[in-house]
């Protein structure tokens, strides 16, 4: 319009450029106003050490020992019987009590025998006097054949009629000891010490020495022997052994852990089995608690020799992996190592070393599962140290 006043508006173009400007500044304002980024914490912690069971590797005396799984067998076992037939009048026996040599077992009704006993000894002394008479006649006759009186032919009679009857007194005097001895076998009596077993007859009944049963079974347990195998590779130690003395030999129970008995190797048999590789010895043990009993299954550690000065740690301590055992060993600064170890003998929870550790060094035997080379662990009581099969170790921390 004529006379008016035009306004002119800025361009497009100017206002980016007062956007960017106005940006710039926004974001230098921000920058110069915002709090520095957080700077990087401190590095981790060292681990805390494992907290293990150690001990020390011991040097002592280490009895070498071979270990067989054997039978406890009675020295003597006899089935009591009867040597004659008759009425069983008393069993003067409990069922399982121990008995002494020459104590009464049994008594079978004896008044057959006793009868023959006296028969015999009735004709032992017709006999007897039938013989003196023949004597006396002699010793008459004799001089009267010397003044004629009497016949040569009536002396010989009388000396040949004493001779037969002499003869009939020694008949009758076997006669005697024959009854005798049937009478003493109507009371049976214990041929050894032993316990007896159950009693398989009652009173009452007829026995006679054909009866297979018996009367009772006798089994002698003091002392009392134990048959068991070893390797055929360990004869020739057993015999060294032996000739250097007596071989002690220890017997336990099926687990191994309870010692039942101590005795002495006796022999080793005169044959080896072939098919099984094994031959079979024989120990004797006095028995006095009465541990052992016939029949029963028993492991047997014979002594072979000792060794001196050995290397022994706890066979806790062993650990196994794809070369072979080893164990954990604690250096001076508190770490374990891993050392490989040869085994000679493992016997009662001590292990003898052959090779690998020194005395006086220092093994893990508890808490191993936590472990690995460079591992610095801390010494510990047992009960606050879990002690974990290989099965458990992943389930534990």
């Amino acid at each position: 319009m004529p006379g008016s006043t035009r306004v002119r508006r800025p361009g497009r173009g100017k206002l980016a450029v007062v956007a960017l400007a106005l940006c710039a500044v926004g974001g230098a304002v921000a920058y110069h106003g915002a709090s520095p980024p957080p700077s990087s914490g401190p590095q981790a912690a060292e681990p805390a050490p494992v907290p293990v069971v150690t001990a020390p590797v011991r040097t002592q005396d280490v009895p070498l020992t071979l270990r067989g799984v054997g039978t406890v067998n009675a020295l003597n076992v006899a089935t009591i019987r009867s040597q004659v037939t008759g009425y069983l009048q008393s069993a003067d026996f409990k069922e399982g009590q121990f008995v002494r040599r020459g104590d009464v077992l049994a008594r079978i009704d004896p008044r057959i025998y006793q009868a023959r006993l006296e028969q015999a000894q009735a004709q032992l002394a017709k006999d007897q006097a039938l013989l003196a008479n023949q004597k006396t006649n002699l010793a008459r006759n004799e001089p009267l054949l010397q003044k004629g009186f009497a016949t040569d032919q009536q002396v010989v009679s009388e000396r040949a009629q004493i001779a037969q009857s002499e003869s009939a007194l020694k008949g009758d005097q076997a006669a005697i000891d024959y009854a005798q001895t049937e009478l003493d076998f109507a009371t049976l009596r214990a041929p050894f010490d032993g316990v007896t077993g159950i009693r398989r007859v009652d009173i009452g009944n007829i026995i006679n020495p054909t009866d297979p049963a018996g009367i009772v079974v006798l089994t002698q347990v003091q002392p009392i022997s134990v048959l068991f195998t070893l390797p055929t590779s360990d004869i020739a130690a057993v015999q060294a052994a032996l000739t250097r003395g007596p071989v002690a030999a220890t017997a336990y129970d099926q687990s191994g852990d309870r010692m039942l008995d101590a005795g002495t190797l006796l022999l080793i048999n005169n044959q080896a089995d072939p098919r099984s590789g094994t031959v079979q010895l024989k120990a004797v043990f006095p028995n006095a608690e009465r541990q052992l009993w016939a029949g029963s299954f028993v492991n047997v550690a014979v002594t072979t020799s000792v060794e001196t000065a050995a290397l022994t740690v706890p066979t806790n301590a062993l650990q196994l992996n794809d070369r072979g055992q080893f164990v954990y060993v604690v250096g001076a600064d508190d770490t374990v190592s891993v050392r490989p170890v040869r085994i000679r003998q493992r016997t009662r929870g001590v292990a003898l070393i052959s090779e690998g550790l020194k005395s006086g060094e220092t093994v893990v035997v508890q808490g191993q599962y936590r472990l690995k080379p460079g591992t610095r662990i801390t010494p510990a009581p047992p009960d606050q140290v879990p002690d974990t099969s290989t099965a458990t170790a992943g389930m534990l921390p």
